[in-house]
């Protein structure tokens, strides 16, 4: 499979054992992990990070591996989903910080592009998005007012 926005190809890094199996060394049950992750959540982190958390501070090898859910699933059973998808978000974020690096270097031209493209897959995530229900079909994105929210 080839990359978004150039011509390169590639192929992912790893790759998980055929068959997992359930780990004996672990001393969490389901409902404790969901129990963290729920926490967690609550404390404003994302899918991704809750599962570096949970693996980093209580060993657990995978969350759906354990618990049979995945983070997002459990978070949408718990109605702990914060407001915008954390792909979306960290998208936006990088937005914001490539116009703040254009307001101070207005010749960067390779930043200009890097924004326009950031844009685009913002763009085309939130189509998806809107598609499948996570954002509201009025939802826009707007720089500016964007700004204010990830900021």
């Amino acid at each position: 499979m080839s990359r978004m926005h150039s011509r390169a190809k590639g192929k992912s890094g790893s790759t998980k054992p055929a068959a997992p199996t359930k780990p004996s060394w672990v001393a969490l049950k389901p409902k404790e992990i969901e129990m963290l992750v729920v926490k967690y959540a609550k404390e404003g982190k994302g899918a991704s990070k809750i599962g570096l958390y949970l693996r980093d501070e209580y060993g657990v090898p995978g969350v759906k591996l354990m618990t049979g859910k995945s983070v997002q699933q459990i978070l949408v059973e718990k109605k702990a989903l914060p407001e915008l998808p954390e792909d979306l978000m960290a998208l936006m974020r990088k937005a914001v910080l490539i116009k703040k690096h254009q307001e101070e270097n207005k010749k960067d031209m390779s930043a200009k592009r890097g924004l326009q493209l950031t844009e685009s897959k913002i763009n085309r995530l939130a189509k998806y998005y809107k598609k499948t229900g996570a954002l509201p079909a009025d939802w826009k994105y707007d720089p500016e007012r964007i700004k204010l929210y990830v900021e």
